[in-house]
Order: structure tokens, then sequence, then C-alpha cells
């Protein structure tokens, strides 16, 4: 049982570039460099995301729009609104900068990967989680430029500034997440036959953004900005969020009566949020002595939600197995 809880590789990996970046961070000329590389990283990172989405798949899981709504709901609308009222709650008992960290957290995109893979465990509607998850993430690179617009800026941006955010994103973003997907019928079959590779490329990218974002941060004096305090209010806040928001998702489904399959979708891509979008997000939105600072919870959240949905999922599956088991019997009698 202990196994299913114990940290994955891709964790260890991220503790390392930390410890890495917190040691021997890029600076100077070299950090200019660098930008450059993580910005062509990131490009790549979204043209395969976009290669990857296939039509039938959307296609598949259109039909369930009332669904991908309920996510889309909890995603963009449910999650900022606990975030923001967290930070009002706690107010000057919580730093600004970690305020900050929590309040992107709450604004980025659901996961694709886990989130269709939670719900196939779970044995839920796997077509619609495909759509669902595939559409928060097209739909975040407008809304959480507007989010961040609203909640992070605190009123103080220029009028310019989610114009200069969407312009940014949709460039180095959306552009190359439609020239992607426009390329499948050209590269798909290659993407499908190497998805382990393709998923080995989507987490280096990930390693070497995190590697600039905290390396700027470091330099700028990032732990003296963080307390032990500080990470602890991080791995509450993230802890109760995730809970609340798996509890609320949860009863929507039995209020509305979903079909389990149905509601595995809300649960599993209602509750995550993206690392592998955020991310870059991140770097396209903030300055870069202020990624690694945002991106902290989004980090922490990440390995939190791998590990509680995981076991959720099983119970998802044995609950799902049991149902399909008794019906079997019934119809032998």
């Amino acid at each position: 049982m202990l196994t299913r809880f114990r940290p994955d590789g891709f964790l260890m990996l991220l503790l390392a570039v930390l410890a890495f970046a917190t040691l021997l961070p890029v600076r100077g000329d070299a950090a200019v460099w660098f930008d450059h590389l993580t910005d062509a990283g990131i490009v790549l990172l979204f043209f395969m995301h976009g290669a990857k989405l296939s039509r039938q798949a959307i296609i598949g899981g259109i039909g369930a729009w009332k669904l991908h709504l309920l996510v889309l709901t909890v995603t963009f609308i449910v999650f900022p609104l606990l975030g923001l009222g967290a930070v009002i709650a706690l107010g000057d008992d919580i730093e600004p900068v970690v305020a900050d960290g929590f309040l992107f957290l709450c604004i980025v995109p659901s996961t694709v990967q886990s989130s269709i893979a939670m719900t196939s465990i779970a044995r839920g509607n796997v077509p619609a989680a495909v759509c669902s998850a595939s559409l928060s993430n097209l739909l975040g690179i407008v809304f959480t430029p507007l989010l961040a617009t609203l909640l992070i800026s605190d009123g103080g941006a220029t009028d310019g500034f989610f114009l200069a955010a969407l312009t940014k994103v949709a460039t180095t973003l959306l552009l190359p997440f439609l020239a992607g997907h426009l390329a499948r019928p050209l590269i798909g079959k290659l993407v499908d036959e190497h998805k382990q590779l393709i998923g080995r490329t989507d987490r280096g990218v990930i390693l070497l953004v995190v590697y600039g974002a905290f390396s700027a941060a470091v330099v700028e004096g990032l732990w003296s900005r963080f307390s032990a305090g500080d990470l602890a209010m991080i791995m509450v806040l993230d802890s109760a969020l995730l809970a609340l928001v798996l509890l609320m998702t949860w009863q929507v489904g039995r209020l509305l009566s979903l079909p389990k399959e149905d509601e595995a979708v809300l649960v599993f891509c209602g509750s995550k949020k993206s690392l592998a979008s955020g991310v870059p997000m991140a770097g396209a939105l903030f300055p870069p002595a202020q990624v690694g600072v945002v991106v902290l919870p989004l980090m922490l959240f990440h390995q939190l939600q791998l590990i509680v949905c995981s076991a959720l999922a099983q119970i998802y599956a044995r609950r799902s197995d049991a149902t399909a088991s008794v019906k079997d019997v019934r119809s032998a009698i």
C-alpha cells in the first residue's frame, strides 16, 4: 500500500533542479541565452501537445457538453473564487508572494495526461475526459491571462497588461498548439508511436523552464523571501483546496445524478491543475525573477493531486467492478 504514495521520479527531478538552481543559478548573459532556449522549448512543448490531440477523440467526447461546462466552471470559476476567498480571509497572515503563487495555482487549466489516465483507471468516460481536459487547456490560453489581470495584478497593472500577456501567450503557446494540431495528419502516426519519447520531451522542457525560473528567482533572493512558515502555509492551503474541490465535484455529481462514468470525469478533470501548462504560462505572464516564486504552490499541488487522485481512482475502479459483478449475477439469475 505504501508504494502508491511514494513520490514519483519526476518530483525527484524537480527537487534536484531546484537544488541545482539554488547552488548554481544561471545568470548574466548566459541567462539571456537560456531564456531564448526556454522559449524555444515552450514552443516545442505546445506544438507536440497540439499534435497529440486526436480529432476523433474530440468528436467522440464533444457530445457531453454539459459535463464539459461543469469541468470548466470548476476550473476557471470555482477554483479562483476559493483561492480569492482564502487570500482575503487570511489577510495580513499570508505573505503577498505566497498569495500570488496560490492565486496563480487556482487560475491555470486542468492537466491533460493525468486527468485522462485517472479517469481511465476509474472506469470513467475517457472520450469525454480527453475533450474536457483538452478544451480546458485551449481556453486557459485566454482565461489564465485574463484572471491573472483581475486577481494577481491587484489592480496595479497597466491597461495594456492583458493585451501584452495575451499576445505573448498566443505567440508562444496558442500558435504552436494550433500548428501542431494542423500538422497531425502528417506527423500524428509518428507522435502516437513515440508517446513515451514525447512524454520525456514534455518533462524535459518543464525542467528547463523550472531551472531558468528558479535561477532568476534565486538571484533575486528567492529563499530570503520564503520562510519555513510560508512553505507550511502553502502545503496547508494546497491540501485544503484539493480536498474541498474533490468533495464539491463529488457532491455535484451526486446531486445531478450523473452516471458514474461522467462523475469520474468531473472529479478527476475538475480537480486537477496542470504543471505542464502552468509553468510555461507563468513564464509568459511574469518577469523571470517572479516565475520561480509563482509556480512553487503549483508544483506542490501537482504532486499532491497525483497521490490523492491515484488512490481515489482505485476506489472508483473497485466500486465499478463490484457493480458490474452484481449486474452479471443478477442477469445470470
